[in-house]
């Protein structure tokens, strides 16, 4: 087969997927945003980078981005056609940026896959979730209700989807959740691993090993999407607790989900603010972004790892940390409870209750007695059910090659 691959930050969620695919004899393209610099798997072709859309419309806004965005993404395909003579028998994009939105105008023949990573819902998942940080409005939900154009549109138009947890998929609409294949993207656990000799060098030159009291925190962005800020109200209790304690928190300043705090600063300024005097700023490390290979260095040493998110998208960092032989702490939210179950494989915590998170945390550094048995169910549960080349990988690819046009 032909089979294109279309993602604004290729090669994202499909880096293994398509040099696999590639290795299976099939000819593997893909289709990016100009500014993506990242180094991909297989041969890589850009469209023309959007120019940020201006518009008066606050709910039109998304949409119009979007649209662009697959304009822009839909003129590289037809060059890729014209140009090149270029027509994929199969087509597999993200559906979250809009770029598929006009490629079966370009090759009405080929099938059309999308990922389909989650449906923005107005009740019942992030929307209103933590009125403190995001508050519930009409407004706020006409604006969901705005962003979740191009999402339906692009299912409606694809012939099949996959998404990487149930929870995920479910947030789709009845009516389009035929289409969809729960198939996790996998990790590879032969990489990700418990290693009992692990250390870390921090920025300013300590040195963390196994058997130290640490806490790993991980998120993209630090924001309250992920739970930072309970996080860190929580930090108070747990360092006067455990004097030999330290905090690692990995991730940026930036802003992933949501919105910034209303001052215009970062969220780990505004929660420094916050609990200004009653943190001990030297037992507290903010890393930023690490290389690959710290992070897996910390979460194999960190004694917990805490893992908190609103009812939202399931991030890999969790998934990576119970392959890791992690002890968990994490909310007790929807996603993550597909994958931990509380007193199975992890400690859960209900997401708001910060004096339930300390004392979950201080119980983890103390040495609870159950940490063996749960270290050893986080990394079996992603041996079971989420090894990338045992089970993601040999499903997607059955997936792709099962749904492709007859010769």
């Amino acid at each position: 087969m032909k089979i294109l691959f279309v993602h604004q930050n290729f090669p994202g969620q499909f880096a293994h997927l398509a040099p696999a695919l590639e290795r299976r004899g099939h000819t593997v393209l893909a289709l990016t945003d100009e500014r993506n610099d990242r180094p991909g798997p297989i041969r890589t072709l850009r469209y023309k980078a959007p120019e940020p859309v201006r518009t008066d419309s606050v709910l039109g806004r998304s949409y119009a981005t979007h649209t662009e965005r697959g304009l822009l993404a839909a003129r590289g395909a037809r060059a890729l056609r014209d140009r090149h003579g270029f027509s994929p028998d199969v087509i597999l994009g993200h559906t979250g940026w809009g770029e598929t939105l006009f490629l079966r105008e370009i090759w009405p023949d080929a099938r059309l896959l999308v990922y389909a990573e989650l449906m923005y819902r107005t009740r019942g998942h992030d929307v209103g979730f933590d009125a403190e940080m995001h508050p519930d409005s009409d407004e706020a939900r006409f604006a969901t209700v705005a962003r979740s154009a191009h999402l339906i549109q692009g299912i409606v138009q694809a012939d099949a989807a996959i998404a990487p947890t149930r929870y995920q998929a479910d947030s789709f609409p009845p009516e389009l959740r035929g289409k969809i294949t729960v198939v996790h993207d996998g990790i590879d656990t032969a990489r990700v691993r418990p290693d009992p000799g692990a250390w870390l060098e921090l920025p300013g030159g300590q040195r963390l090993d196994c058997g130290d009291e640490v806490i790993s925190f991980v998120s993209r962005s630090l924001e309250p999407y992920r739970g930072f800020h309970v996080f860190m109200r929580a930090l108070p209790a747990v360092l006067a607790a455990r004097p030999d304690a330290q905090v690692v928190i990995v991730g940026g300043d930036g802003i992933s989900y949501g919105s910034p705090p209303r001052d215009g600063k970062s969220w780990k300024d505004a929660m420094l603010a916050e609990l200004d005097g009653r943190l001990d700023l030297d037992r507290v490390h903010f890393t930023g972004r690490l290389r690959y290979p710290d992070f897996l260095s910390l979460i194999r040493l960190a004694r917990v790892h805490c893992y908190l998110s609103y009812p939202f998208v399931l991030s890999w960092s969790l998934t990576e940390a119970m392959s890791a032989g992690a002890y968990v702490v994490a909310s007790d939210t929807a996603p993550v409870r597909e994958v931990i179950a509380d007193g199975r494989n992890g400690r859960l915590v209900p997401f708001f209750d910060v004096p339930a998170l300390s004392a979950a945390l201080i119980r983890g550094l103390q040495g609870d007695a159950d940490a063996d048995r749960l270290r050893t169910a986080a990394r079996q549960t992603i041996l079971d059910g989420y090894d990338l080349h045992r089970h993601s990988l040999p499903r997607q690819i059955e997936w792709v090659e099962s749904l492709a046009p007859m010769r």
